[in-house]
This record gives C-alpha cells, structure tokens and sequence, in this order.
C-alpha cells in the first residue's frame, strides 16, 4: 500500500484524460499513478514512453495502453477495444476481460489479459508476447508475424490464420484453425519458454498442459493452387 499512498492521483471525474495523458508525457513524469474513476474512457495511459507505473482502477475503453513503451499499465478492471494496441515495449496486465484486438499490431513487450479476450486476440501481433488467463476468440493472432501467444483456456474459430512465425500455445480445445496453421511439436526448448512466459504473467500453469501451433509455411508466396486459402 505504501506504493500507492506515495503514487500520483489523478481522478478523472475531476480531470480530463486529455489532462492526464499530457502529465504523463511530461519530461520528468513522477514514476507511479494512480487513476481513479476511469468510467470505460477511451486512450488512457496512450503512448508512454517513460519507466513509470500507471494503476487504472476501474474499466476502461478503447485503445488504454495503446503505443506503450517501457510503462507498466494495470487495469484493475475490463479494457475494451484494441489495449495495448502497438506497444513497443514495458507491460500491460488487464486483471478482467478485454475485448476484440487486444495487442494488436505490437511489436515487443508482455501483455496479460487475466481474464478472457475476444476475437482477433493478437491480431498481426509483431514481437508482443501475450498471456491470457481465460479463452480466446475467432481469429485471434490473425496474420502474426512474430512473437508469443499464451491461452490459458479455449480458442475460437480460425485460431492462427494466415500465420507467419508467432508460436501460439492453448491449454484448451480450439474450435478450428485457421489457413496455414498447424498444431506442431512441443519440445524442450517450448516447454522452457512457456514456462517463462507464465512465470512472467504470475499464472500457475503447467506447461506441460499445452500444445503448441505455428505456421506450415504455405503461404509464404502465393501459389496460384492455393488461391482459394487466400
């Protein structure tokens, strides 16, 4: 608690997020936040680029954490569309549910949903690694080109389409994979790396427990045989 009580406060009944976003990009920002009353507003915590700790209490809404870069976000709460959209580095942790495009396009960095993610979890994900404590929806790490995601529970429909070389590992079942992904073998080098990957999320799974799914490599170039995959 101590952390918190020395932290920042911002509330934003009180104040803008126009306000707070502007004092967290300021040259010296204080290193830890608090922000109370979020109320589902939409580009909190955006484009950080500082090593300071933001803790959102309550549900936000579209893109929080979005073009993150060595910040640690938490939302104690559910996120909506597109959180941690593009993040370059630090992490974000959701402690509920988010909604469609979590990590979407990101580069580097660790993102944790705690709860479930809805479709296209890791959409064209770039680097990020991804860690979600519930299921996931259709199509999620659609186009990943590279980077981790993690599931702890269920995948939906076309899990893994038009993958380039994001490893994707699921406890659960998966309703289908998508075009050119494959379940592939799980070694010694995955079980080490998905244990790491845990351990970083603070989740207490076995690695053991999972599979592992990556491209075939078919649609590398396009091959006028497999037109109807595209």
């Amino acid at each position: 608690m101590a952390a918190l009580t020395e932290a920042e406060v911002v509330d934003l009944v009180a104040s803008s997020v126009r306000d707070l976003n502007q004092a967290l990009h300021a040259p010296q920002p204080a290193a830890s936040w608090r922000v109370l009353n979020p109320r589902g507003a939409h580009s909190v915590a955006c484009g950080l680029k500082d090593a300071v700790t933001v803790d959102i209490e309550g549900h936000v809404g579209y893109y929080c954490a979005g073009m993150n870069q060595h910040a640690t976000v938490t939302v104690h709460g559910n996120a909506g569309v597109g959180v941690a959209e593009n993040m370059m580095s630090g992490t974000v942790r959701v402690r509920g549910d988010a909604s469609q495009s979590a990590g979407a396009t990101a580069h580097g960095g660790l993102l944790v949903i705690e709860g479930n993610a809805a479709a296209r979890c890791g959409i064209s994900m770039k680097g990020v690694d991804i860690v979600v404590g519930g299921n996931v929806g259709h199509m999620s790490a659609f186009m990943g080109q590279a980077g981790r995601l993690v599931v702890c529970g269920d995948a939906g429909d076309a899990l893994g389409d038009s993958l380039y070389e994001a490893r994707i590992y699921v406890k659960g079942t998966v309703k289908s994979l998508g075009a050119d992904c494959v379940e592939k073998e799980m070694r010694d080098e995955h079980l080490t790396e998905l244990a790491e990957l845990l351990k970083a999320a603070d989740l207490d799974e076995d690695p053991a427990d999972f599979r592992r799914y990556g491209s075939a490599r078919q649609l590398y170039h396009f091959k006028v045989d497999n037109s109807t995959a595209y």
